[in-house]
């Protein structure tokens, strides 16, 4: 048995802990799952595309390997996965950006905000989580200096959770349920006068919640270039190459 083996299986006999991909003893994401994670994003146009909707991408269909870490992150408290599954989301923060033409600008982040609710049920933002890492993933060797995470957005009371509800559920529960408060975008703009916007989340479903995001940045002012997500339903990855409404 090599020494990595022996290693991680004293870590499942001491810490009961297993890879979240493939099960295997010790590590919570193990040396092969975690460098078969995909890191390219691709267009993710919902069906139906919300109306307006920014160019969305992921990095791969919501399904074993990514499905099963993102649900460990927020749903079993894995809280660890933010790190490779945030590394994952630079990917897809990547293609947004290069689709947008504006590699060259300041690079603003903005993750979709998550219900107080479930941030004080799982001990986490895992939106803001995720959005972070991705931001420390791409570095300070990113075109335009190092990314800025700006949690621009909040939720107004009301909203219910999502899992369950079919595409025009999804968007009557959301419509009109972000704010971009004047603190936080003042706060922006003496920061960077001058910047790419990319909205970011975990999974690309319908696009309601990505396109509400948007609509709440658009009311103050902010153009939004794109989405970005770890990943997206299986028939919405890479379905076209573009919004059939040529937005």
């Amino acid at each position: 048995m090599e020494p990595e083996t022996w290693r991680d299986a004293a870590a499942d006999l001491l810490l009961g802990s297993s890879c979240a991909a493939c099960g295997r003893p010790g590590r919570l994401l193990c040396r092969g799952c975690r460098g078969a994670l995909p890191r390219t994003g691709v267009p993710a146009w919902p069906t139906p595309t919300p109306a307006g909707l920014a160019p969305p991408y992921a990095t791969g269909p919501y399904e074993p390997p990514l499905r099963d870490l993102v649900l460990g992150l927020k749903e079993r408290g894995l809280h660890r996965l933010a790190r490779p599954l945030g590394e994952v989301l630079a990917g897809a923060v990547a293609a947004a950006v290069e689709g947008a033409g504006g590699d060259g600008a300041p690079l603003v982040l903005v993750p979709v905000p998550s219900r107080p609710a479930s941030v004080r049920e799982r001990g986490l933002d895992t939106t803001l989580a995720l959005t972070r890492a991705a931001a420390r993933s791409l570095g300070h060797g990113w075109p335009g200096g190092a990314p800025l995470v700006a949690a621009l957005l909040r939720t107004r009371p009301g909203v219910v959770d999502q899992a369950g509800l079919g595409a025009a559920a999804r968007q009557a529960n959301l419509a009109g349920s972000m704010t971009c408060p004047t603190p936080g975008l003042r706060r922006l703009a003496r920061r960077t006068p001058r910047a790419v916007v990319v909205v970011c989340d975990d999974v690309v479903t319908t696009g309601a919640t990505a396109r509400e995001a948007q609509r709440a940045l658009e009311a103050v002012g902010l153009t939004v270039a794109g989405i970005a997500a770890v990943a997206a339903t299986p028939r919405r990855v890479g379905v076209r190459s573009r919004d059939p409404a040529g937005t």
